[in-house]
This record gives structure tokens, sequence and C-alpha cells, in this order.
């Protein structure tokens, strides 16, 4: 097998650091793969598929893996198929311009990193510390299981979509009183109390829009005008918000409201999921997938 060098390492993550410079909310990996893959000149190896898995090549593979050091260096967060740089990547780029001292630098705080961790790693951890092969990685196979599930919320039928975000305030315990019927859309969606009969405070209001644009501020702010003083407000976006938006809902004093995205809402229905009625998780129904361990 030819050996990539520091060097080489640190330009395959240094290109891709580049092109996430150009996007602050972050990029999809196989993107970032792509637009790397037509600015960087590849050698005939990285170029080349393994034997196995002519349908695999390694320019992909070999990627990933140089990125793992800068994750565990705080420069670059992996979440969901769905890549960012932190600000102290930020920083490391412009710091560390030399392709090879920067891949050092990544190798030094992965070790400081590695050395504060207890001796026994977890199974992500420990198949990290493998050469990239051809198979799936743990990281890919959660690529692909988001993709799956992102299409899949994003292409429900709205009031599905709506019920299915009164199904987690239920399984959260929360007592949901109403929850709008077809017809136009006059700014709540769901009503829900802390208590059966509504009596005690705060009284919550959602508003849930299922669509691929971020809500800005002018959006948050129509929907914050319909709280009263004792209402507390949940936005729920498949889209997002814009980094306006949640600046302005983290800045409140009077009206409180809280934005939940795409995954903040999958991660609360997968934490709350043994709880979700049996007729509900139809909704959006999850198996658990194995990976075998390595051997002790």
């Amino acid at each position: 097998m030819a050996e990539i060098t520091a060097k080489r390492r640190g330009e395959m993550v240094r290109k891709a650091f580049e092109i996430l410079l150009e996007h602050p909310d972050g990029l999809r990996a196989k993107e970032v793969l792509e637009r790397a893959e037509k600015s960087l000149t590849l050698s005939d190896f990285e170029k080349s598929t393994y034997p196995n898995r002519p349908d695999v090549r390694r320019f992909e593979k070999l990627v990933r893996f140089a990125t793992i050091t800068a994750v565990k260096a705080g420069w670059l967060v992996k979440s969901k198929g769905r890549w960012s740089i932190t600000d102290d990547g930020k920083n490391a780029y412009r710091q560390f311009t030399d392709p090879e001292r920067f891949e050092r630098e990544a190798v030094r705080l992965y070790r400081q990193w590695a050395a504060s961790r207890p001796e026994e790693l977890t199974e992500a951890e420990e198949a990290e510390k493998e050469t990239p092969g051809a198979g799936i990685t743990l990281e890919e196979a959660q690529e692909m299981a988001w993709a799956e599930i992102q299409q899949h919320l994003q292409g429900m039928n709205p009031y599905d979509f709506q019920s299915l975000v009164a199904a987690l305030l239920r399984a959260m315990g929360y007592h949901v009183s109403w929850v709008a019927p077809p017809g136009p859309d006059r700014g709540i969606d769901i009503l829900a109390h802390t208590d059966p009969l509504g009596s005690s405070v705060p009284r919550i209001k959602v508003q849930v829009k299922r669509h691929e644009g971020k809500i800005n501020a002018p959006g948050l702010r129509s929907f914050m005008a319909v709280l009263g003083d004792q209402d507390v407000g949940l936005f729920v976006c498949t889209g997002g918000f814009t980094s306006e938006a949640e600046e302005e809902a983290r800045a409140q004093e009077r009206r409180k409201v809280t934005l939940l995205d795409l995954e903040k809402l999958f991660d609360l229905w997968v934490q709350h999921y043994d709880k979700i009625a049996e007729e509900d998780k139809k909704l959006l129904p999850l198996r658990p997938v194995y990976y075998l361990a390595p051997a002790e």
C-alpha cells in the first residue's frame, strides 16, 4: 500500500477546511469530498479503487481518515453527515499554513486528547485506529442513516409532521390540549401544558414549519407576537433558523422561546423513543443497528 505522508494528509484536511470556511453553517461531508477532489491533484493511488470493492475509491476514505485528528483536536465537528469548522479550527488554518505543520499540530492535540481518555475506548474510537479500508465506516453509516431519516421527515405530510411534534411533547411529559386541524395557518399549531387541566403556567405554544428554508429574525418575531407574558414558545422548523434568528431568541428577556431544528427534534425523538406511544412511533419508526465490537 502506498504511504500517505503527513504533508499529504495536511493538504487533504486543509483543502476540506478551505471549502468549509465558505460555509459557516457547515456542509455535507459528501459535498466537501466532491469539491476537494476537484481542487486537489490526485495521485494514481488516490484515484484507485479497492481490489475487493471496485465501486469504492480510496480518496474519500483517505480524507475521512485524515480528518480524525482534526476532530479530536477540536478543529472540526462531524454531526449526522455534516462537517463544520470550530473557531479553534479557523485559527489553526490561519496559523499553520504549511500542510505538514498543520497535520503535526493536529496529531499533537490528538495525542493530548487520547492521553486524557480512559483506557477503555468506545467502539467508534477503536475503529478509528484502524487503517482506512473499503468497508463502510461508522461515520459513513451514520451519514447514510441520517440522510434517509432527513428525507423521510422533510417529505412528511405537514399534518403528520405536526402530529409527530405533538407525540414527542406527550412523551416528554407534557399534556397536549390542542392540535390545529387542517386549514389556514393562524400562527399556533399545538397547545400544551405542564398539567392535565392546563391550570398552571407556563402554557406552551408551538408553531411547526415543514419546509427547507430557514426562518429569519422577522419570521421569529411574528411567532413571538402571539406569545403572552406567561407563555413559552416552541418554534419547530425542518429548515432550521438563521444565525440572526437564533441570536434574537437567545437575547429575549420577556418572551421565552425555544428553537428546534430537524437535528434537535430527531435527537429528542431518540432520547424519548421508549416513552412514545406505539401508534405514534409509526410516524418515525427507528431500529438500532449493532456493530461488532473489537475483541478484548
